[in-house]
């Protein structure tokens, strides 16, 4: 019989095809305005934004923050990419036996301090500890729910004065053509800085994870209005994403490499290593679709905070193409792929 393979957690096509394969079609997916079947980063039911995520990185502690950093910042970002305001989660972890108390004690601390940041509250949790080898000494699984927030309708009521718009909630199905398409920072650093730090490569010392909260920015970016679509490129980078909503939404999307904002090292140990940076996945960063008319605006408004102060337009989405394409530097063309999986394992 098949194995499961490390692939299909991976992000990418290989996760899709899982996800089709043992998901969807053994669940009811069609419940929700947001169902499971729509494969966003949260479901809508009832008004109510529902996720959940679960964190196996490797190492717990990394050059920018820990499990705990990450567990609560994805989260969080997962529910306001789809235009909620966070408002409490839960935290479940399995534990080895003979984990070390003292970092559960700074693992517990970050979870603490990085909900307190996003203004988030941890409500209800479980804890379950496993004999030595059943796990790779902590793993959390962290829900969360959120309520519709106060500026998504004015955000809603400014993308339909400017086109056609069906969608009560930003999605990965609403980019339409002319869509700019804005990202809140660097690509990249997360799976660079935790590869490094775990392989002795060296490049932490200049890299580090971008692991964060941003419900923030995403709210500053809806006050201005015009946002048909928000996510965050965890595993599969920026690559993998441009290419669901490029499916999801049919359209396609062009990017300019000239204007995708990396930091040197970044390259530097991307090009070392022989990886894509845009297949690399991040942590603490936003791609936001945004009507054209209004892409100028919000790029000022998240350009203000501290985490979007490299933001940029990178591209726009057109009827005029498939897929995804890159105008690179030198005036070519070349296809950005979906990838198979992040080249990165157990970033999150």
């Amino acid at each position: 019989m098949a194995k499961i393979t490390a692939a299909q957690g991976a992000g990418g096509e290989r996760m899709q095809e899982f996800i089709r394969e043992f998901v969807l079609k053994e669940l009811d997916h069609d419940f929700g305005e947001i169902p499971l079947a729509a494969l966003d980063d949260a479901a809508i039911i009832d008004g109510i934004a529902f996720t959940t995520d679960s964190y196996t990185v490797k190492p717990l502690f990394f050059p920018g923050g820990d499990i705990g950093t990450l567990a609560v910042s994805g989260t969080v970002n997962d529910l306001s990419v789809m235009g909620a305001r966070p408002l409490a989660l839960s935290c479940a972890m399995i534990i080895q036996e003979g984990f070390s108390a003292e970092d559960l004690h700074k693992i517990m601390k970050s979870l603490s301090s990085t909900a307190k940041k996003a203004g988030v509250r941890i409500v209800t949790g479980d804890t379950k500890v496993v004999e030595k080898g059943a796990a790779d000494g902590l793993f959390i699984t962290t829900s969360g729910i959120g309520k519709r927030s106060e500026h998504l309708d004015h955000n809603i009521k400014s993308v339909r004065e400017n086109r056609r718009f069906e969608w009560n909630w930003p999605n990965d199905s609403a980019v339409g053509p002319g869509d700019k398409i804005l990202i809140s920072g660097t690509i990249g650093n997360h799976g660079v800085a935790l590869l490094s730090f775990r392989e002795g490569y060296g490049f932490e010392t200049s890299i580090k994870s971008d692991a964060a909260p941003l419900n923030s920015l995403i709210a500053e970016g809806l006050k201005v209005g015009g946002i048909t679509a928000m996510k965050d490129p965890t595993r599969g980078g920026v690559a993998n994403l441009l290419n669901e909503w490029a499916d999801k939404s049919k359209v396609g999307i062009k990017v300019r490499e000239e204007d995708l904002p990396f930091d040197d090292a970044v390259i530097s140990a991307c090009e070392m290593l022989g990886i894509d940076p845009l297949e690399v996945g991040n942590e603490g960063k936003v791609v936001i679709a945004v009507v054209p008319e209004l892409a100028e605006s919000v790029l000022k408004a998240i350009s203000k905070s501290p985490e979007g102060r490299k933001a940029r337009i990178i591209g726009e989405a057109s009827s005029d193409i498939r897929g995804v394409m890159m105008e690179t530097h030198t005036g070519g063309k070349r296809v950005v792929e979906p990838p198979v999986g992040d080249p990165v394992p157990r970033i999150c």
